[in-house]
């Protein structure tokens, strides 16, 4: 069981702190022969599944010419190069599976209370 634990841990990789809601860039390597690139992955993260061990999971939908295409990205994967939050939101759902059938593509956001201050004289 301490083998297993030890591979586990030695395959955590440290990645930025991201939720369902945020918009983010995944670089992904992807291999083509012997030839290695790297691919970017814009989207709206609506799903993360198996908490934070090494197979959780997030799932990123974004719009390629007017179609909906959502990819499943392995969260602790050797094939992520990088992960870049671009937009972080704050939504109310864990999950966003709602926002297929919308037609904008976003998801309902919360919107923070503006307080304003009254001058006293």
């Amino acid at each position: 069981m301490k083998l297993v634990k030890n591979l586990s841990d030695s395959q955590i990789k440290t990645l930025p702190d991201f939720k369902v809601g945020d918009v983010v860039k995944v670089h992904q390597r992807i291999k083509e022969g012997s030839k290695e690139r790297v691919q970017i992955f814009e989207g709206l993260v609506i799903a993360r599944k198996g908490g934070t061990g090494v197979n959780s999971t997030f799932m990123v939908r974004k719009i390629s010419y007017g179609v909906g295409v959502e990819r499943i990205f392995p969260l602790h994967s050797p094939n992520i190069a990088k992960l870049e939050v671009v937009k972080p939101s704050i939504v109310t759902k864990a999950k966003l599976y709602y926002v297929r059938d919308r037609q904008d593509g976003l998801p309902r956001v919360r919107k923070t209370k503006v307080v304003k201050k009254s001058k006293k004289e």
